[in-house]
């Protein structure tokens, strides 16, 4: 149920209802049935449908060539921290009458950033007070916190990998502060995103001690959130560049390879998007799968690109096909380890109501609703599990089965060549795959 503040912002809109496939009422979900049973779960638990404060609340449609081109009411007051108020209260209302669980933040998308760090810290501290009433009486959760190191001038250079150690410094005062908001709002995890920990160039970069240092300071705020009695997950999320011509959290692989050097792995998960999946030349299927191959599947940013276009456009999910083969890896995988999906969106630049930020979030919710029933019944479909077993038959029996039980040498594999003479050419049966996933859409 709608928990409203002082003022309705979003008026005329009421709670999101579950209507089916065959409604015409844009505000209502079409195949998002938050209690519907899939695979042993409800979608709801399934999802874990987040908010993102940032795009949602603070996105003005501005972009490199021309200023927003929304105003939204809660950015009325010229007080801070009444702006940040007024800023909760719409969050909440669009939270509850969407129906979600739970939000996520950067910290100064909560309240704006002061000219001082404890004029800051003190803003934080009393913006969390009033979210936890807010929480309190809605019931919302925090999926997971973070700290925008990247947007001010002064992380030009980077955050944990700048070369100022003041900087660095810097950047884990504001970390503290802002774990500091998560562990006061019961966040179940939190997030590194590395804007700007990357190079432009080698000329005059030194990789390995700017990637050390971010390992420090993940580290430092690990035993500091731990010492505080946070027992949520950490998690990365990988982006390959833009604005940094080479960021070091590329891709799925590299992030994991971070997280296994500098000793994270107890703690650290990622926290995969697909726009940046893509953006690294990947699908978003195929970084999932790396993920969860490492036990670190750990929670979606949910978006996507314009494959015309070579930059981060954070459009609203809405590729049915494409988001079912990514929910087969999610459901081969079990589901994500701590994380839930948060709508990392924004509505276009010319869709300027205040309803459309509905709209948008609604068809998101029922991209993901109705590729998660096509991702389980081909689950379910006997000619799909056969044939992917038949594929890789010849590793369950013989010779095949000892070499996975290594049980066998090189000159073992030499010898069995020997014997066999040149291998059968199988097929790969791509478009019957293919056929059976359109069969279910």
């Amino acid at each position: 149920m709608a928990i409203l503040g002082e003022k309705e912002y979003f008026k005329g809109i009421g709670d999101i209802p579950f209507e089916g496939k065959d409604s015409d009422n844009p505000l209502a979900y079409k195949f998002y049935n938050p209690d519907q049973m899939v695979a042993g779960k409800t979608m709801r638990e399934h999802f874990k449908f987040a908010m993102a404060y940032w795009h949602t609340l603070c996105g003005t449609g501005g972009d490199p060539f021309g200023p927003g081109t929304r105003s939204f009411p809660w950015m009325a007051s010229t007080d801070p921290l009444q702006a940040a108020k007024d800023k909760a209260d719409a969050a909440f209302e669009f939270i509850t009458k969407m129906g979600f669980d739970y939000f996520c933040f950067h910290d100064f998308d909560l309240v704006e950033e002061a000219d001082t760090l404890s004029e800051s810290e003190k803003r934080v501290e009393q913006i969390v007070e009033y979210l936890k009433e807010k929480m309190a009486a809605s019931g919302v959760k925090l999926l997971w916190g973070t700290a925008n190191l990247f947007s001010h001038p002064r992380y030009m250079n980077g955050a944990g990998s700048n070369p100022n150690f003041d900087v660095v410094a810097r950047a884990g005062a504001q970390l503290k502060i802002a774990l500091d908001a998560t562990l006061a709002l019961n966040g179940e995890n939190y997030v590194f995103w590395g804007g700007r920990e990357g190079y432009m160039s080698l000329l005059n970069t030194r990789m390995q001690m700017e990637q050390d240092n971010i390992g420090r300071l993940m580290r430092m705020a690990r035993d500091y959130a731990r010492g505080q009695g946070f027992h949520g997950t950490f998690f990365i999320e990988p982006k390959p560049m833009e604005p940094m011509k080479h960021q070091y959290d590329f891709d799925a692989a590299t992030s994991i390879n971070f997280i296994r050097e500098q000793g994270l792995e107890a703690d650290f998960k990622l926290n995969i998007e697909v726009n940046h999946a893509t953006l690294a030349q990947h699908t978003f299927q195929h970084e999932l799968q790396v993920a969860a191959n490492a036990g670190m599947l750990g929670s979606i940013d949910a978006n996507r690109g314009d494959y015309q276009n070579g930059w981060d456009t954070d459009q609203f999910p809405n590729n049915v096909l494409e988001t079912a083969e990514a929910l087969l890896v999610f459901l081969k995988a079990g589901g994500l380890q701590g994380g839930g999906i948060n709508f990392d969106a924004k509505t276009r630049r010319n869709s300027t109501d205040l309803e459309d930020i509905f709209i948008a979030h609604i068809g998101g919710a029922d991209t993901f609703a109705r590729a998660l029933l096509v991702a389980d019944a081909v689950m379910q479909n006997a000619q799909y599990n056969h044939l992917l077993d038949q594929r890789y038959a010849s590793f369950s029996s013989g010779k095949g089965a000892d070499f996975v039980s290594e049980k066998l040498q090189l000159t073992d594999l030499y010898d069995y060549s020997k014997t066999v003479g040149e291998p059968k050419q199988i097929s790969g049966k791509q478009e019957l795959f293919e056929n059976i996933l359109n069969q279910h859409l």
